[in-house]
């Protein structure tokens, strides 16, 4: 079966999009329907090179997953061609994606919350500012979405193989 490649991207690559690329990555090794290959980056160049900020990693790892070992990168064009799905962790991220991806590109470019079917769910609130619990409730609101968004997956999968 053919894996779909899958880019996470919020505004510095050290808070929301390695902890969704870590979730997202949890829930894909468990279910038998669906086969990505993930990685995460930012809109801007602030943290190129580090790991996670160390609240992420903390909130990921009391629920057993661990983004210790990623790097922060800052998003190129080739990975509108590189990727199937381009999953924005905001408004203000998702318009600054698409100033830059390349026309006919092959990339779904989405805000990743639009897979949630609650209208609350649209964007994830930055909690870099914050303090740890913001760290857990955007771990327990990407992990919400990340469900959606491999359910939404295996349902393409399954009716474009019964056709």
């Amino acid at each position: 079966m053919k894996s779909q490649k899958v880019l996470t991207v919020c505004l510095g690559n050290i808070c929301r999009s390695p902890a969704a690329q870590g979730i997202i990555e949890s829930l894909s090794a468990k279910s038998k329907s669906v086969f990505l290959e993930l990685d995460s980056a930012g809109t801007a160049a602030y943290h190129i090179g580090s790991p996670p900020d160390s609240r992420s990693i903390a909130a990921l790892k009391q629920v057993g997953i661990h983004i210790d070992q990623q790097k922060a990168r800052q998003v190129s064009k080739a990975d509108f061609d590189e990727f199937d799905w381009i999953l924005a962790m905001d408004r203000e991220n998702l318009a600054n994606l698409k100033k830059i991806q390349p026309k006919h590109s092959r990339a779904t470019l989405v805000l990743f919350g639009e897979f949630h079917p609650s209208v609350a769910f649209g964007e994830v609130v930055d909690p870099y500012y914050g303090g740890e619990s913001g760290f857990i409730e955007m771990r327990q609101h990407l992990t919400n979405i990340a469900q959606a968004f491999v359910n939404h997956l295996t349902l393409k999968r399954e009716d474009s193989v019964s056709r």
